[in-house]
């Protein structure tokens, strides 16, 4: 053990030191360094030295890059020193400050898996003095302080800290402690012991940087004289040529130009965009590297090399392996899936096939967004998506022209460079949600990208150039498509997406939601076991959708409690949900088992509806008063609706003509109409049937069959015409209780492309007129016009009292 002085404290040093290598400083003695100490075996080593005597060898390794560097990536000569303070930072690292002690030179290197230690040989300062190392220490001071004063980075304060220091080896320590340079250069200074020697290696590196700061301020004057004073950063980079002459390295210039000119040759561009890249290389090699044109000039060049021009992917071909990842990944869908599968097989016999333009339709959470991704793996392609939601300038989809600065490329040719393929899948996001205003139109950019006898030549108002989008397979989701141009339809393939049923949705959710809701809350599948009959009535009375997303949130409000039961038991048991206890994880049902009525009601008809969010049923109900003629309709309806009750009105009008009613009877009642749910806008012409029916029955007063539901749009002769979203209608009926379905006729053909559990779980009738309608949705016929009929007491339904004789009875 070696004793180390200083001042009035006497240090003892063990033979054996924990060492603490370091990527980028060289610590000399008598310094007070702060360090930052993050890596696995430094930090065991600090850990060592506090519980001991608070002592580190600390010695710089070769290679700064080496992050677990071995014996022979250190150097052989570092420093004692004393850890004067300890900081804990986040994420396991620390700050010490270490005071630099003595010299030590590693005699043996040992240690273990945790840290090393080194057996270590003092070199304490000798205090000696001669003239010759006087003259040293004073030239070594006046070239210091020049130093000094001709570089800015280093205060003016250090000199007044540094030059009264009155021991020689103190002295020399600290000058070479503060001259600015690589590691390569201060090593050899601390590896030399004798004052003298190392007196003259740091005056040979001062003179070096006097020499380097001399050549600075020479070229700094010839630059200011070049360029004006508002020209910062232009006057910066002449600074920076200027140096590169003075030290004879000036091809970095000529360098990036030949770089970027090799980039373009491989790039593999058309004849025309290498025609143009070149032009603009040109341009730029002549311009000033900091002028704004030239940021403009080079962001171009680099947009056009980062383009995929002759990138492709390989297509799976095995349609097997293709059907089975796609059928793993999504439940149903039989028509999109049938597609991607049609299209590989024409690829596989054709050997080439311009890429599909499919647009999905459907409500909210039936996959249509993931369903793109897995179209991408299964196929083999990469995956690129953009949501056109709130779009309202076209140059998000065809770019700013090049004349602004800050000008960049639309979204499509941005996607292609981000997937690095000529032949992506892109899937255009919420197509249905896109608007105009004075910066253009969005979807009347989108015809030419989505045309397929257009895009092989797509010119990007950025890149003007044509680029080739037809091997791109784009698909597009919309949950409406009314909102779509027709221009823009007739682009697109249309495959609508029907909500889905309940006995599917319990099918998804075990096989699907559940194992992803276990996995992503830390849960093993044994952990939690959610019978059908509990996932069945998460369906029926705590969600109400056509797609999966509220049933995906219920599950993990499961989860969540479940977790909480599980942290705070000390045992770790099965959790089983029931029906019987379904309401302890999700509370009070949202909804009633059904929503249509549960007995025959006269003026009261179930209508169905379809909207963004899918399909749904509607009550309409029908009530007459004594008025003067008026008719109301309430329940926040559009204006197509209200036409279609007025219509409606108007038939049943005629249809009481069978009743013997007194005269200017119907300019002596009101009728009111309503659908309830009055805070939920209403519109479109499909429930005028189920008007017309509802008010047939109240004048009848015959009630209608308690489980039908009817939809179409009725004109005042009673034809009965087609109407859209029989799909989603059909699988809304199915999923609220309805047994029997009245429809258009003209609509028929549609019913064989209904799901199998929705034809084989309703009744549907199909129908030309009222009169068939009338036929089926009443629970007796209608009455014939008859004037002996005799009279009789009739049920009081609201509006009997206006009747001289009641109808026929039958």
């Amino acid at each position: 053990m070696a004793t180390f002085k200083r001042e009035e404290e006497v240090i003892k040093i063990p033979e054996m030191l924990p060492v603490l290598p370091l990527r980028d400083v060289v610590i000399f003695p008598g310094m007070i360094t702060p360090l930052l100490v993050g890596r696995r075996k430094s930090l065991a080593s600090l850990d060592v030295a506090m519980k001991k005597d608070r002592l580190l060898l600390v010695v710089t390794q070769r290679d700064i890059n080496v992050d677990d560097p071995s014996e022979d990536e250190l150097y052989g000569m570092g420093t004692a020193v004393k850890i004067l303070q300890v900081m804990r930072l986040v994420e396991g690292t620390m700050r010490i400050l270490v005071e630099g002690l003595s010299r030590a030179e590693i005699v043996k290197m040992s240690g273990t898996r945790r840290f090393f230690k080194a057996k270590i040989e003092l070199h304490p300062p000798v205090t000696t003095s001669n003239r010759k190392l006087q003259a040293l220490i004073r030239r070594l001071s006046t070239q210091f302080t020049e130093y000094v004063q001709l570089n800015k980075r280093i205060p003016d304060e250090v000199l007044r800290t540094v030059l009264p220091i009155e021991d020689y080896d103190r002295l020399a320590d600290s000058i070479a402690a503060h001259v600015i340079g690589k590691i390569e250069s201060k090593q050899p200074f601390l590896e030399t012991v004798a004052l003298d020697k190392r007196c003259r290696v740091i005056s040979k590196l001062l003179a070096e940087e006097l020499e380097i700061l001399t050549i600075e301020k020479k070229i700094e004057g010839e630059v200011k004289n070049q360029v004006q004073k508002n020209q910062k950063e232009f006057y910066l980079q002449e600074q920076l040529k200027a140096i590169r002459k003075e030290l004879g390295d000036a091809t970095d210039e000529t360098t990036e130009y030949e770089e970027l000119a090799e980039s373009i040759e491989k790039a593999g561009m058309t004849a025309e965009a290498y025609e143009v890249a070149m032009k603009e290389l040109d341009r730029l090699a002549r311009m000033a590297s900091l002028s704004p044109e030239a940021t403009v000039v080079r962001n171009y060049i680099d947009t056009l090399i980062s383009l995929p021009w002759q990138v492709r992917t390989d297509d799976r071909l095995e349609l097997p392996k293709v059907k089975r990842r796609l059928d793993a990944d999504h439940y149903g869908l039989k028509k999109v899936k049938e597609r991607i599968i049609e299209f590989l097989a024409v690829v596989k016999l054709s050997k080439s096939l311009k890429g599909p333009i499919l647009c999905l339709v459907g409500p909210p959470g039936v996959g249509k967004t993931s369903l793109g991704r897995s179209i991408a793996e299964a196929m083999g392609r990469r995956f690129v998506r953009f949501s056109l939601g709130g779009v309202r300038d076209e140059a998000e989809i065809r770019g700013h022209r090049r004349t602004y600065i800050g000008s960049m490329p639309g979204r499509i040719v941005q996607s292609l460079i981000k997937a690095k393929s000529k032949n992506p899948v892109m899937l255009l996001d919420e197509v249905d949600k896109m608007a105009s205003d004075f910066r253009g139109d969005p979807a009347s950019a989108l015809l030419e990208v989505l045309d397929p006898e257009q895009n092989h030549t797509f010119s990007d108002h950025f890149l003007e150039v044509e680029f080739d989008l037809s091997e791109i397979m784009f698909i597009t989701t919309a949950n409406v498509i009314h909102t779509i141009p027709p221009a823009l339809q007739d682009r697109m393939e249309v495959i609508r997406l029907p909500g889905y049923l309940e006995t599917e949705k319990v099918k998804i959710a075990q096989k699907f939601l559940l194992p992803r809701m276990l996995d992503r809350h830390g849960f093993k599948a044994n952990d939690i076991e959610i019978e059908d009959a509990a996932v069945r009535d998460i369906v029926e009375r705590y969600t109400r959708e056509s797609g999966v997303r509220n049933l995906e949130r219920e599950l993990a409000k499961i989860m969540r409690k479940v977790a909480v039961q599980v942290a705070s038991s000390k045992r770790r048991r099965t959790v089983e949900v029931t029906p019987r206890n379904l309401e302890k994880f999700l509370g009070i049902p949202r909804f009633a088992d059904k929503e249509i009525p549960t007995k025959p009601v006269v003026g009261e008809v179930t209508g169905l509806a379809w909207t963004s969010a899918g399909g749904d049923i509607l009550k309409i109900e029908v009530g007459f008063m004594p008025g003067t003629g008026k008719l109301s309709i309430t329940g926040l309806l559009g204006d197509t609706m209200r036409e279609s009750a007025q219509i409606a009105l108007s038939y049943a009008r005629g249809v009481a003509r069978a009743l013997p009613l007194k005269k200017n009877f119907f300019n002596e009642i009101d009728v009111h109409i309503h659908v309830p749910e009055g805070a939920i806008p209403k519109d479109g012409p499909s429930a005028g049937v189920a008007m017309a029916t509802a008010l047939i029955s109240n004048f009848f007063g015959i009630p209608v069959k308690k489980d039908l539901a009817v939809t179409g749009e009725i004109t005042l002769k009673g034809d009965v015409l087609a109407v859209g979203g029989l799909n989603e209608k059909t699988v809304a009926a199915l999923r609220a209780g309805v047994k029997e379905v009245i429809i258009p006729k003209a609509v028929a053909p549609v019913v064989k492309e209904l799901p199998r559990e929705v034809r084989s779980g309703l009744r549907i009738h199909t129908c030309a007129d009222m009169r068939e309608v009338l036929k089926i949705a009443l629970t007796k016929p209608l009455p014939r016009a008859s004037k002996r009929a005799p009279k009789a007491e009739l049920p009081s339904i609201g509006f009997f009292e206006y009747i001289k004789e009641p109808p026929t009875t039958h």
